[in-house]
């Protein structure tokens, strides 16, 4: 029967119309509760609350990890991170044997573009930059976006400041280096233009290459992965003064969310001037939950009152707004989805609106389209054929429907909890459905086994 449905949800896609253009947007450390759509009060987000209205808002999507590498290559692969060894931030590399979107989408006349924040290897041999480029002990890390697919590239390794990217924050000299560089090639720097709101930069290279490749007739995939609000958090005098009645250090991140906010509305506009909005699939989504180890730190960065945050594989660590719009491709109305959803949904969500065939890898996620399906069973509480799986270091989790287990010692003991009735994680289930924990256990356990064995 889902076949069936699927194939139906699926027809309007017909064989003879045009592929969809394709942007993947991601934010830095983005709380499930920051933004207007998902009730928060306290940011500015009007463009992003209005692609929750235009489209899909799902309650319920994860990322890969609660870290920013490993969901990054979640995104690019559709493959759970352990499956290729990236296991935390710094941690290895993108391997040259994983099949990405972008490679995937080039060999079918996409031209592709990469802008933003990498962190999935360093981008240079020769030179120290950012985290790891350039010192000779990370030299097999060397994996850039130009090896992976990408025709254009716009990149850092990892984080910048969010405003004056360029330069060291908080030392009162403005000529003082952050330690790192935008690059386009290897070996090729860009020092033009790299000043300022740090998503305005961002864009400034997006957009070109968006209007390039529709001058060119050609579809295209542009991954655009900003570094707000990633610490350090930093924001320009007009938007900070949109937060004077908060503290200090929330002030730069509401203003820096701000503007990356006005950003994919300049992008989402600019879509819309060039004629191709109704024929390109937007999505957007953060890499993990908002910075802080604690509920009680005082961090800014809101989880909507999940548990859990950054480095957690609570819900407050791994739930991340998930935002998507393709006019062309409703193939649902437009709605809320609350059947859980991941970052490595993504490779799949994209071959099929493409009529592409997967790669030979297996994959851990499925295609957005069948996760629409599955919403009615996770309303009346159903168990989902289609869990997702989550461990970082001696974290596990298993989310399967409304049912989550979740292990604070790699796997040895699991707590079991409800979050149709209780998202906050604060009831343990275990003693009352010891059948049902001991089927999860089992199914994490056998999953967990297979993408450990790959690396």
């Amino acid at each position: 029967m889902i076949a069936l449905l699927l194939a139906a949800a699926l027809a309007t896609a017909t064989d003879d119309a045009p592929p969809p253009n394709v942007v993947l947007m991601m934010a830095d450390d983005l709380g499930w509760g920051d933004l207007g759509c998902y009730g928060g009060d306290v940011i500015e987000t009007p463009h992003l609350d209005q692609m929750a209205e235009d489209g899909v808002r799902f309650e319920r999507f994860y990322a890969a990890a609660p870290v920013c590498s490993p969901t990054r290559g979640s995104f690019l692969t559709g493959r759970h991170p352990y499956r290729f060894g990236v296991t935390g931030a710094n941690t290895g590399h993108l391997p040259k044997s994983e099949t990405t979107i972008a490679e995937l989408l080039r060999e079918e006349g996409y031209r592709t573009g990469f802008f933003g924040k990498w962190h999935l290897g360093t981008l240079t041999k020769d030179v120290v930059d950012s985290n790891r480029g350039g010192r000779p002990k990370h030299e097999g890390h060397y994996s850039p976006p130009w090896e992976h697919g990408f025709d254009v590239t716009f990149a850092t390794e990892a984080k910048v400041p969010t405003f004056d990217p360029m330069v060291k924050p908080g030392t009162g000299n403005p000529e003082e280096p952050y330690g790192t560089a935008y690059w386009r090639a290897a070996g090729e720097t860009v020092v033009e233009n790299v000043s300022g709101d740090d998503s305005r930069v961002i864009m400034d290279r997006a957009l070109p290459f968006v209007e390039e490749a529709i001058d060119a007739s050609e579809p295209f995939l542009a991954v655009i992965w900003f570094h707000a609000p990633h610490l350090p958090t930093v924001a320009s005098e007009e938007d900070l003064a949109r937060y004077e009645h908060l503290p200090e250090e929330s002030r730069a991140y509401a203003g820096c969310v701000t503007a990356l906010d006005r950003e994919v509305g300049r992008l989402r506009a600019r879509l819309d001037e060039l004629g191709v909005a109704d024929d390109t699939l937007v999505f957007f989504c953060s890499d993990n939950g908002p910075e802080g180890k604690a509920q009680t730190d005082a961090r800014p960065g809101s989880t909507g009152g999940l548990s859990g945050r950054k480095r957690s594989l609570r819900e407050g660590g791994v739930r991340v707004p998930g935002l998507l719009v393709w006019p062309a491709g409703e193939f649902v109305s437009r709605r809320i989805v609350n059947s859980a959803a991941s970052t490595s949904d993504l490779l799949p969500t994209v071959l099929d609106a493409t009529r592409l065939p997967r790669p030979d890898a297996a994959l851990d996620g499925i295609a957005l389209q069948q996760r629409f399906l599955l919403d009615a069973a996770v309303i009346r509480g159903g168990f989902s054929p289609y869990p997702i799986g989550f461990v970082h270091r001696r974290q596990a989790a298993w989310t399967a429907g409304r049912w989550k287990a979740y292990s604070a010692d790699g796997g040895e003991t699991f707590a079991l909890h409800d979050l149709k009735s209780d998202p906050a994680e604060v009831r343990d289930l275990s003693a009352e459905e010891p059948e049902l924990l001991a089927l999860m256990c089992l199914q994490w356990k056998h999953w967990h086994s297979e993408v450990t064995r790959e690396r």
